[in-house]
């Protein structure tokens, strides 16, 4: 009797040992693919952005997300940030830019939270005018991943503005 309890508990712990190493490898693959997903995502911004989809781009983004561009003041809310990229990526197309997504980035996701990082270049006639990084958090609303907050900078400072002409001197007054 003793034998066969002791066995009994033997194999109730490697049913249950097995049992829940296949509820991790379950659980691992949706969180795999939410990477996958969240990925993807920044892919169909990035060629939003290059065919001049202003619409597309923000409609990646919540209702309630916040734009934390570099040089200027955040843009808050889907329809700030749509105006925002209408006009950058006007400015992008008029220089002939194109923004290109280093397809190596970082992702993780906890629940209905996902953060994406990664680097970017810019060229413009195929000459790499900078290179950057950039931080996107997102949410899943409706099986759907949406950005939350999104981030970028340059890695260099930008060039220095020209300086202005020296002004002329006044002219001297008659006596």
């Amino acid at each position: 009797m003793v034998r066969s309890g002791k066995w009994s508990w033997l194999a109730a712990g490697i049913v249950a040992l097995a049992g829940s190493m296949a509820g991790l490898a379950h659980a691992a693959s949706p969180a795999g693919a939410d990477e996958a997903a969240i990925r993807a995502q920044t892919a169909s911004w990035e060629k939003a952005y290059n065919g001049g989809d202003a619409k597309a781009v923000a409609a990646q983004y919540a209702e309630d997300a916040l734009l934390l561009p570099p040089g200027s003041p955040g843009v808050r809310g889907r329809a700030a940030i749509l105006e925002f990229f209408a006009r950058d990526i006007a400015a992008s197309k008029a220089a002939g830019a194109v923004f290109v997504i280093d397809p190596k980035t970082d992702v993780g996701v906890s629940g209905n939270t996902g953060w994406e990082s990664g680097t970017y270049k810019v060229t413009v006639k195929g000459a790499v005018v900078e290179t950057g990084k950039f931080l996107s958090v997102s949410r899943k609303q409706d099986g759907k991943w949406l950005y939350i907050r999104d981030t970028w900078n340059a890695d260099a400072a930008p060039a220095p503005a020209a300086a202005a002409p020296a002004a002329a001197p006044a002219p001297a007054a008659k006596k």
